[in-house]
């Protein structure tokens, strides 16, 4: 009997299990389960790309976004610009003027302090040139003649004054 010897029951269990693989349906349930992994590894390469195309539209619209903040920061930028021009223009402008104002107040003033000077010399000369007048007038002339000389001078201050 060498025909039942080891590998003859070796062979009978290899059929066996093979016929109890086959009658549990196992290459089908493994297909399925292939079939189902195949679908799940389809699905997330659809999800993956549908991201992919989401994330590509976000970042087409934040670049948009970008450029526009770019843009409009160069518009503000300008406009700071020329509006720090026209303020330093401005106040260029306003600093000539109140450099002139001043420089033409202080010439009037000037011009009245000489006037107030001359006026004052005048003044003093007239003073100096009356009280030599009085002294010399004194010396010279008598009571009569004084009076009629303060008579004259009153009466030429009177014209004068109206």
């Amino acid at each position: 009997m060498e025909f039942f010897d080891a590998t003859f029951f070796a062979f009978v269990g290899l059929v066996l299990f093979l016929a109890l693989v086959v009658y549990l349906k196992v290459p089908g349930m493994m297909a399925k389960s292939l079939d189902d992994r195949a679908d799940q590894i389809r699905n997330e390469l659809a999800e993956a790309k549908r991201l992919r195309e989401e994330a590509q539209h976000l970042l087409a619209e934040y670049q948009r976004k970008r450029k526009e903040a770019e843009a409009e920061a160069a518009h503000i930028v300008a406009a700071a610009e020329r509006e720090a021009e026209m303020l330093t223009t401005e106040a260029k402008k306003k600093t000539e003027e109140f450099v002139a104002n001043r420089t033409a107040l202080s010439e009037q003033k000037i011009k009245q302090a000489e006037a107030d000077a001359m006026k004052a010399v005048r003044s003093a000369a007239v003073d100096l040139a009356i009280a030599a007048a009085e002294t010399v007038l004194a010396k010279q002339a008598d009571a009569k003649v004084q009076s009629e000389l303060f008579g004259n001078a009153v009466g030429q201050v009177k014209t004068r004054l109206n």
